[in-house]
């Protein structure tokens, strides 16, 4: 069991691919190819100039996952009671039928909508993950509103510049100075550390990060500036105060490209060092120092990551830091500016993979986030409509990954409820459902990918045969289709097929050039992707005065405190505050080794991560009587979880870091770290703020 495949010294072939995880840096890879079944090590692309021939330990040592004992390898139907782990081998027709024959009993039963076709991204090739809209536009099945990751990063961003686009992220290489603002790239975008550190090496640039806790990126920095979890608008603010003050402000470009410079200045007038530093805790002189280095570096590159928006400000949070670039004016300068993600550049035409001809916009939209609510039956989660009597799941693990899993569980367990998963390994949302398939990784199919985090259309073919009966998604939902009797043309087509359609609808060439070239470069040119012709509104101004509810965004409706949005940069105070009963905030910030909850079944990441555990200061866990080690328990109004401490004096006092995501088995109880965190909407568009909880620690 858990068997890594040991290749020959010799790999026969390489192929070429793309990493196809939920993390920005979409890497080019280069894989060892021994025979038609068997892969060995895989690494990054030298040839491609972002990946730079460098990947995660996690993707290098991928043959540990496609060839893992545990695989699922048949379709799988439940014959104990749900959650018992009870299944049967039963062949693909039957379980296809099965899975037809109750959706449409479902629909029957409450209407189409009763149906929820659910996935995430657990791949994030545009085939085998969006092809699940097509089912559910043809059938007028319930929609997804997609909230669990990007949508308060994505929106603060968008409400400077008005797009989801920024600086080509290889300049961070040209750059001065590199701020890395909310993501801890040294575990999860490695290629962010690969260009920041050869500007150090070529430039003398300087790196500054900003973050919760002293992790692997904040220990590389030339000037780690740690915060209080939720704070960091502050900071921001404090930043610009300073900027203004010293005359650090540029303002010919101030008054050339935004809108409310002089009202900004006027706000920041109050938000000073000592104002800030008793919200963040961090030292009145490391925010000067901060400041004064952004001031005197017009190369200043702004890396803004999703961590530290995943809070109930954390839309605002993102505005503020992204607003210091349009003070100092540093987007003139090649090597400055900022970057968050580069969804708006690419312009693909999906209209066929995900069926959008068949889209009826009456039909509801139901908040991933609130998978919870939802299967309990709260009446505003399901906006009025029906029950959610069944489900459909690809590319995701709600059981681990969602919020407020004590809900969650709930949900899962109602006797009426169909669950039909689509996985690779027998996840916690596998083992409870009633019938389980097994699916490809992506070697095992032909998909495409697009860069978060760069700006490459990078093809993943096909490499080698899956093992077992395992079929993709695509080919799944055809089948289901077929059954189901939804009709599109898109059904009938191969993922080769879609992938070439697309290219050609987008105007960026066809499938078999994309092959030839492996990817294909999409950065627009320097004047646009630094703004230098005008920001993305009408009048061509950055935005410190969003209109926040109409930013433009892909979403369906507005969520959450929407109205008491701050005017103007600000620290919005509406995180979850400790108070006496919850004295500490947590955060539940990524594990190195595993990506969400894919990679922890693999042998040498639970071997490096060991186990659940959370991070105290030395002084606080005195205070306690807690000891390196000790087993603790973690709580608030949403239920308690049981892990371990680790002392660790790179927190600020009050504040907690477990880093996750374990599967739920790992704990003493079998409740994971999500069973803290809150369904509760984030402002303005959704989203779930798995970085802002209070809690209270006791040693067990």
């Amino acid at each position: 069991m858990n068997q890594t495949v040991r290749p020959p010294k010799q790999a026969v072939r390489i192929g070429h691919s793309a990493c196809p995880h939920d993390c920005p840096s979409t890497c080019a890879l280069d894989v060892e190819l021994i025979d038609e079944r068997t892969i060995g090590r895989v690494r990054g692309a030298r040839d491609n100039d972002y990946t730079a021939g460098v990947v995660c330990a996690k993707v290098a040592r991928y043959a540990e996952r496609e060839h893992h004992a545990d695989r699922l390898m048949h379709p799988l139907q439940r014959v104990g009671d749900k959650g018992s782990r009870e299944f049967r081998r039963i062949g693909w027709d039957d379980a296809l039928d099965i899975v037809a024959e109750q959706l449409l009993r479902a629909e029957a039963r409450h209407g189409a909508e009763s149906v929820w076709p659910y996935y995430y991204a657990g791949t994030m090739g545009l085939v085998q993950r969006d092809g699940i809209h097509r089912l559910r536009h043809v059938k007028k099945y319930s929609g997804f509103h997609s909230t669990i990751c990007v949508n308060p990063a994505w929106a603060g961003f968008a409400a400077g510049t008005g797009k989801i686009a920024g600086s080509d992220p290889r300049e961070m290489a040209k750059s001065d100075l590199v701020v890395i603002w909310g993501t801890n790239p040294v575990s999860t975008q490695v290629n962010v550390m690969t260009h920041a550190t050869r500007a150090r090496k070529e430039r003398g640039a300087k790196i500054a990060a900003v973050d919760v806790y002293m992790n692997g990126t904040m220990e590389q920095a030339d000037l780690p500036v740690l915060v209080k979890p939720g704070t960091d608008g502050a900071l921001a603010c404090a930043v610009m105060h300073c900027l203004f003050r010293d005359g650090k402000a540029d303002w010919a470009y101030l008054d050339k490209y935004t809108d409310a410079p002089r009202d900004l200045e006027a706000h920041l007038k109050s938000r000073d060092p000592q104002w800030a530093s008793a919200i963040t805790g961090t030292p009145v002189e490391t925010i000067e120092a901060f400041a004064r280095l952004i001031g005197e570096t017009k190369r200043t590159y702004f890396r803004l990551g999703y961590g530290f928006a995943r809070s109930r400000n954390g839309a605002a949070n993102m505005h503020a830091a992204l607003s210091i670039a349009a003070v100092t004016g540093a987007w003139q300068y090649e090597g400055g500016g900022a970057f968050h993600n580069n969804n708006d550049i690419f312009g693909l035409d999906k209209s066929l993979i995900e069926g959008v001809d068949a889209l009826d916009p009456s039909v509801r939209m139901l908040d991933q986030s609130k998978i919870g609510p939802i299967l309990t039956g709260d009446r505003d989660a399901l906006q009025g409509g029906p029950p959610v009597d069944a489900l459909f799941i690809q590319n995701t693990n709600p059981m681990s990954v969602a919020p407020d899993q004590t809900l969650v569980k709930r949900g899962f367990a109602r006797d009426d409820l169909f669950v039909c998963v689509h996985e690779q390994f027998m996840t916690e949302t596998a083992e409870v459902a009633d019938i389980v398939l097994p699916a490809t990784t992506f070697l095992e199919h032909d998909d495409i990918y697009r860069g978060g985090g760069h700006q490459y259309i990078l093809l993943g073919p096909k490499l080698v045969e899956p093992p077992g009966e395992c079929r993709s998604n695509h080919e799944v939902i055809a089948a289901l289709a077929q059954r189901l009797g939804a009709e599109h043309k898109g059904f009938a087509m191969s993922s080769r097929e879609l992938i070439d359609d697309m290219l050609r609808r987008s105007k960026r060439g066809t499938l078999a050039e994309l092959e030839a070239n492996k990817w294909l470069d999409c950065q627009p040119p320097f004047e646009k992707a630094h703004y230098l012709d005008g920001f993305n509104w009408p009048d061509g101004k950055f935005r410190f005065k969003p209109d926040w509810p109409r930013v433009p965004f892909r979403s369906p409706y507005n969520s959450g405190p929407v109205d008491d949005m701050p005017a103007l940069p600000d620290h919005w105070a509406v995180i979850e505050a400790a108070d006496a009963e919850h004295p500490f905030r947590l955060t539940t910030s990524p594990a190195r080794g595993f990506l969400n909850s894919t990679f922890n079944e693999t042998p040498t990441s639970l071997a490096s991560e060991k186990r659940p555990t959370v991070m105290i200061h030395p002084d606080d866990a005195s205070a306690q009587g807690i000891t390196d080690g000790d087993a603790v328990v973690l709580g608030n109004t949403r239920g308690e979880v049981r892990l371990h401490a680790k002392l660790f004096d790179g927190v600020r006092r009050g504040v907690l870091i477990a880093e996750s995501i374990w599967p739920n088995s790992a704990y003493p109880d079998g409740k994971g770290i999500n069973t803290l965190t809150s369904s509760e909407s984030v402002a303005p568009f959704g989203g779930a703020a798995f970085h802002d909880n209070k809690v209270w620690v006791r040693r067990v």
